[in-house]
């Protein structure tokens, strides 16, 4: 292929779309000024966990080219803005580093090259940028930490942003994009940025559903895990439907986007009272595991010993932005805790009573409570039988219901988790 692709700024999206494209059989520039992460991603030394990115990397060889040096995008027609913007505790964006990396960049673009702004920003950003129009888009990324690499190789769509709709896209951006044989949307850039949040919102509001009937199912004796699947045989909600109750909103994307909406509605008087209520109902239900150990340390002897298997925000991944896990822990600072997780280092979690465990059996030694706060695959593997061998108590916090209830049942444990009333061993 003659196309030849860039990719500015190699964290989590950068990286992983740089690597797709290159995958799909394109000559791929991957550019970062910080000349360390350049060497290191040379060496084959990856900063973001990823299933199946290390492997990608590899067989890509030498279509996928890492360099410090900005004059290697002189050779790119297609050149992206990829970095991840980062969040505050509240979910605003910071995006004065994308604006700063764009102005080092542009100098160095051939000039007939287009400019594709791929990390999220809110509508208004891209038709703000000193480019023609002709040359200047917007697309929409919708990774999914964990499943990075497959919505990178397999997209649903492509969601472009132009300022004309109706023109035809330049011939090596068409290229490029219809190499992934998925349909291309073309719309203008503010709806292409709204359309970002607005795919947030739809999942922000499946989780708030599930939450809000997972907590009553807790009170009235149902069993949400059962209700699911009759939900996602109605072709009006789906398979994939957000159906699973969790501890609120992590991870900083959807939180972003619910800050956007609120700021938007405040400057132009439009009602975001929806918005509003999903984050008090996230907010409650990131409360669960907090509320429920605290009920629990009553009736335990003095100074209990809680295990905490999970520090991450989810499986898959290294980040802790918004993490259930630390928030929870954050609620129980007098508490003595053992920590494991598979990536996150302990220390991470700022405790003061923390103990770091080297293996997720070894956290359980003694443990009164296991709590399961992220739900990292090798946990569900391992089989209640031994838990409950290893563990002085015998009381399992599982939310995301990665474990087997009737198996932890029968291995004589009470188990706890969202959606459904606790099961009690005798």
């Amino acid at each position: 292929m003659t196309t030849r692709v860039a990719f500015v700024g190699m964290t989590h999206l950068g990286l992983v779309s740089g690597s797709g494209a290159a995958a799909k059989g394109f000559e791929t520039i991957c550019y970062d000024p910080d000349a360390a992460l350049i060497a290191r991603l040379q060496k084959g030394e990856l900063p973001v966990l990823e299933p199946d990115l290390d492997d990608l990397v590899a067989k890509n060889g030498a279509r996928q080219v890492f360099t410090a040096d900005p004059k290697a995008l002189r050779t790119c027609s297609v050149v992206y803005i990829a970095p991840d913007v980062p969040t505050d505790d509240a979910g605003g964006s910071d995006l004065s580093g994308i604006r700063a990396l764009i102005d080092s960049v542009l100098p160095y673009l051939n000039p007939n090259a287009i400019l594709v702004v791929l990390c999220q920003v809110p509508p208004g950003f891209t038709r703000s940028l000193p480019l023609p129009a002709d040359r200047l888009y917007y697309q929409v990324e919708t990774l999914i930490f964990g499943r990075a690499v497959e919505r990178t190789l397999q997209p649903e769509r492509f969601i472009v942003g132009c300022a004309d709709p109706d023109a035809a896209l330049p011939a090596d951006f068409a290229t490029l994009l219809q190499a992934y044989g998925c349909p291309i949307l073309p719309m203008r850039y503010e709806s292409a940025e709204l359309a970002k949040i607005s795919i947030n919102m739809c999942l922000v509001a499946s989780i708030s559903v599930a939450n809000t009937l997972a907590e009553l199912c807790e009170k009235i004796g149902a069993a949400w895990h059962e209700i699911v699947p009759a939900l996602k045989l109605d072709r009006r909600i789906g398979p994939y439907s957000y159906l699973a109750p969790g501890l609120g909103i992590a991870g900083g994307n959807l939180e972003r986007d619910l800050r956007t909406v609120i700021a938007f509605s405040r400057q132009h008087d439009t009602d975001a009272g929806v918005v509003e209520a999903w984050i008090a109902n996230s907010k409650r239900r990131r409360n669960w595991a907090a509320k429920t150990i605290r009920g629990l340390l009553a009736a335990l002897p003095a100074d209990p010993l809680l295990a905490v298997w999970g520090l991450a925000y989810k499986e898959n991944t290294h980040s802790v932005k918004n993490s259930p896990s630390l928030a929870t822990l954050a609620q129980l600072q007098d508490v003595r805790v053992r920590l494991h997780d598979p990536v996150v280092p302990g220390e991470k979690a700022g405790h003061p009573r923390a103990q770091i465990a080297a293996t997720a059996l070894a956290a359980l030694d003694g443990a009164d409570i296991l709590a399961i706060l992220t739900p990292w695959p090798e946990y569900a593997g391992v089989k209640p039988a031994e838990i409950a061998g290893r563990m002085r108590g015998r009381i399992l916090l599982d939310p995301y219901r990665i474990m087997d209830a009737r198996a932890v049942h029968a291995a004589g444990l009470d188990y706890y988790t969202l959606g459904m009333p606790p099961l009690i061993a005798n």
